[in-house]
């Protein structure tokens, strides 16, 4: 299994559909992010990690997971 099944599993428990996924991964080949996306991915950060890209791309999950927790 590998992190496209991962996601793709995830995405097909009821209970997980609106679960953001940032997909982090070390595959930077052409197209790799819309890979992510089309596995049910919400984001791509490529590695290595730029903190300020990783901040911008988990910035807007946490705002909208703090409303939906309150």
């Amino acid at each position: 299994m590998d992190g496209y099944d991962t996601i793709r599993a995830i995405r097909a428990l009821d209970r997980f559909q609106s679960l953001p996924i940032l997909a982090v991964t070390g595959k930077v080949m052409g197209g790799e992010r819309e890979r992510c996306l089309d596995a049910g991915a919400n984001d791509y950060v490529p590695k290595p990690v730029d903190t300020v890209e990783l901040l911008a791309a988990v910035g807007p999950w946490l705002d909208t997971m703090a409303q939906v927790t309150q």
